[in-house]
Protein backbone atom coordinates (compact mmCIF):
# COMPACT_ATOMS: atom_id res chain seq x y z
CA UNK A 1 0.00 0.00 0.00
CA UNK A 2 1.23 3.50 -0.82
CA UNK A 3 -0.13 7.02 -1.38
CA UNK A 4 -1.47 6.05 -4.78
CA UNK A 5 -3.68 3.36 -3.21
CA UNK A 6 -6.08 5.94 -1.76
CA UNK A 7 -9.11 7.71 -3.13
CA UNK A 8 -10.32 10.96 -1.61
CA UNK A 9 -12.99 13.50 -2.50
CA UNK A 10 -12.16 16.91 -3.87
CA UNK A 11 -13.70 20.02 -2.35
CA UNK A 12 -16.65 19.73 -4.75
CA UNK A 13 -17.35 16.21 -3.49
CA UNK A 14 -16.06 14.34 -6.55
CA UNK A 15 -13.90 11.26 -6.11
CA UNK A 16 -10.21 11.88 -6.74
CA UNK A 17 -8.02 8.81 -7.27
CA UNK A 18 -4.53 9.52 -5.98
CA UNK A 19 -3.22 6.93 -8.47
CA UNK A 20 -3.61 9.72 -11.04
CA UNK A 21 -0.63 11.40 -9.37
CA UNK A 22 1.85 8.59 -10.09
CA UNK A 23 5.06 10.12 -11.42
CA UNK A 24 4.54 13.42 -9.57
CA UNK A 25 5.79 14.72 -6.26
CA UNK A 26 2.93 15.70 -3.97
CA UNK A 27 2.86 18.03 -0.99
CA UNK A 28 -0.09 17.14 1.27
CA UNK A 29 -1.12 19.87 3.71
CA UNK A 30 -3.91 20.01 6.29
CA UNK A 31 -5.23 23.55 6.04
CA UNK A 32 -7.42 25.95 8.01
CA UNK A 33 -8.96 29.27 7.03
CA UNK A 34 -8.75 31.06 10.39
CA UNK A 35 -5.32 30.08 11.72
CA UNK A 36 -2.20 32.09 12.40
CA UNK A 37 -0.57 29.96 9.69
CA UNK A 38 -3.32 30.62 7.12
CA UNK A 39 -1.02 32.99 5.15
CA UNK A 40 0.87 29.83 4.16
CA UNK A 41 -1.86 29.44 1.51
CA UNK A 42 -0.09 32.23 -0.39
CA UNK A 43 3.29 30.52 -0.06
CA UNK A 44 1.79 27.19 -1.12
CA UNK A 45 0.30 28.84 -4.19
CA UNK A 46 3.68 30.40 -5.06
CA UNK A 47 5.35 27.00 -4.71
CA UNK A 48 2.68 25.43 -6.92
CA UNK A 49 3.10 28.14 -9.55
CA UNK A 50 6.89 27.71 -9.53
CA UNK A 51 7.06 23.90 -9.61
CA UNK A 52 3.65 22.74 -10.86
CA UNK A 53 4.83 22.56 -14.46
CA UNK A 54 7.73 20.40 -13.25
CA UNK A 55 5.36 17.83 -11.76
CA UNK A 56 4.62 19.11 -8.24
CA UNK A 57 1.06 18.77 -7.02
CA UNK A 58 -0.10 20.37 -3.79
CA UNK A 59 -3.19 18.91 -2.13
CA UNK A 60 -4.90 20.95 0.56
CA UNK A 61 -7.05 19.07 3.05
CA UNK A 62 -9.14 21.49 5.14
CA UNK A 63 -9.61 20.33 8.71
CA UNK A 64 -11.41 21.76 11.72
CA UNK A 65 -9.45 19.56 14.14
CA UNK A 66 -7.21 22.21 15.69
CA UNK A 67 -8.80 25.13 17.47
CA UNK A 68 -11.97 24.84 15.36
CA UNK A 69 -10.20 27.09 12.84
CA UNK A 70 -12.01 25.89 9.73
CA UNK A 71 -15.71 25.64 10.63
CA UNK A 72 -16.99 26.54 7.16
CA UNK A 73 -18.52 24.32 4.51
CA UNK A 74 -16.47 23.02 1.60
CA UNK A 75 -18.01 25.71 -0.62
CA UNK A 76 -17.11 28.45 1.87
CA UNK A 77 -13.57 27.14 2.21
CA UNK A 78 -13.10 26.99 -1.57
CA UNK A 79 -14.37 30.56 -1.95
CA UNK A 80 -12.12 31.79 0.88
CA UNK A 81 -9.01 30.17 -0.63
CA UNK A 82 -9.69 31.56 -4.08
CA UNK A 83 -10.70 35.05 -2.98
CA UNK A 84 -7.98 35.63 -0.38
CA UNK A 85 -5.03 33.69 -1.77
CA UNK A 86 -5.83 32.90 -5.41
CA UNK A 87 -5.44 29.19 -4.73
CA UNK A 88 -5.30 27.13 -7.91
CA UNK A 89 -3.83 23.93 -6.46
CA UNK A 90 -6.33 21.15 -5.75
CA UNK A 91 -8.30 21.43 -2.53
CA UNK A 92 -9.94 18.34 -1.14
CA UNK A 93 -13.04 18.08 1.02
CA UNK A 94 -12.79 18.85 4.72
CA UNK A 95 -11.63 15.83 6.71
CA UNK A 96 -10.43 14.82 10.15
CA UNK A 97 -6.65 14.40 10.35
CA UNK A 98 -6.64 13.21 13.98
CA UNK A 99 -8.98 11.47 16.36
CA UNK A 100 -11.71 8.90 16.17
CA UNK A 101 -12.85 9.91 12.67
CA UNK A 102 -9.34 10.33 11.24
CA UNK A 103 -9.22 9.90 7.47
CA UNK A 104 -7.43 6.68 6.42
CA UNK A 105 -4.99 8.67 4.26
CA UNK A 106 -3.82 10.65 7.27
CA UNK A 107 -3.52 7.52 9.35
CA UNK A 108 -1.26 6.07 6.66
CA UNK A 109 0.77 9.30 6.31
CA UNK A 110 1.44 9.40 10.04
CA UNK A 111 2.36 5.70 10.17
CA UNK A 112 4.78 6.10 7.28
CA UNK A 113 6.44 9.23 8.64
CA UNK A 114 6.31 8.09 12.27
CA UNK A 115 5.06 11.53 13.23
CA UNK A 116 1.96 13.19 14.57
CA UNK A 117 0.04 16.09 13.10
CA UNK A 118 -0.04 18.62 15.92
CA UNK A 119 -1.57 21.66 14.19
CA UNK A 120 -2.83 23.11 10.91
CA UNK A 121 -0.46 23.26 7.92
CA UNK A 122 1.56 20.12 8.68
CA UNK A 123 3.15 19.05 5.40
CA UNK A 124 3.94 15.61 3.95
CA UNK A 125 6.10 15.37 0.83
CA UNK A 126 5.38 12.29 -1.30
CA UNK A 127 7.71 11.00 -4.02
CA UNK A 128 6.78 9.97 -7.55
CA UNK A 129 6.27 6.34 -6.47
CA UNK A 130 3.86 7.22 -3.65
CA UNK A 131 6.22 7.03 -0.67
CA UNK A 132 6.55 9.63 2.08
CA UNK A 133 9.88 11.43 1.64
CA UNK A 134 9.61 13.61 4.73
CA UNK A 135 7.10 15.58 6.78
CA UNK A 136 7.37 19.11 8.09
CA UNK A 137 5.75 20.76 11.09
CA UNK A 138 3.21 23.54 10.74
CA UNK A 139 5.82 26.20 11.52
CA UNK A 140 7.98 25.22 8.53
CA UNK A 141 6.94 27.46 5.66
CA UNK A 142 6.30 25.85 2.25
CA UNK A 143 9.17 27.79 0.64
CA UNK A 144 11.67 26.39 3.17
CA UNK A 145 14.97 25.56 1.48
CA UNK A 146 14.80 21.89 2.49
CA UNK A 147 11.31 21.47 1.03
CA UNK A 148 12.34 23.22 -2.20
CA UNK A 149 15.52 21.12 -2.42
CA UNK A 150 13.58 17.87 -1.98
CA UNK A 151 11.04 18.97 -4.61
CA UNK A 152 13.85 19.69 -7.07
CA UNK A 153 15.75 16.43 -6.42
Amino acid sequence: MNFHSFKVNDIAGHEFDLALLKGKKVLVVNTASACGYTPQFGLLEELYEEFGDDGLVILGFPSNDFGAQDPGTNDEIAAFCQMNYGVTFPMMEKINVIGENEHPLYKWLKEQSKSEVKWNFHKFLIDEEGNVIKDFAHSVEPNNTEIVSLIQS
